[in-house]
């Protein structure tokens, strides 16, 4: 284990490098550059919409559980109404 990482290390590439790149990618730097292009550091724009395209990401996916979380819940609460009903009907068929 850790073959990779120090491969990579050899090759002069650090996980900060790597991060880098990603935010560069999220803010859409990457886009249309030529293989071996120079590419310099994101603007304080261009950072700002990687930060906040990766906070809308984790938005939606909080959203998207909790919407799930919410028609779970209200599925399990009109089971638990039909059963509330049935055992009242039974009960009051054995009233009689």
């Amino acid at each position: 284990m850790g073959g990779g990482g120090a491969y990579l290390r050899s090759e002069g590439l650090y996980s900060s490098l790597i991060s880098e790149w990603r935010k560069q990618r999220d803010a859409g730097v990457l886009d249309g550059t030529k293989p071996g292009a120079k590419i310099g550091k994101l603007t304080a724009e261009q950072a700002e919409i990687a930060r906040l395209t990766r906070e809308l990401e984790q938005a939606n996916k909080k959203l998207a559980t909790t919407q799930t979380a919410l028609g779970i819940m209200g599925k399990a609460h009109e089971l638990l109404e039909q059963l509330s009903e049935s055992t009242n009907t039974d009960e009051q068929r054995k009233k009689r």
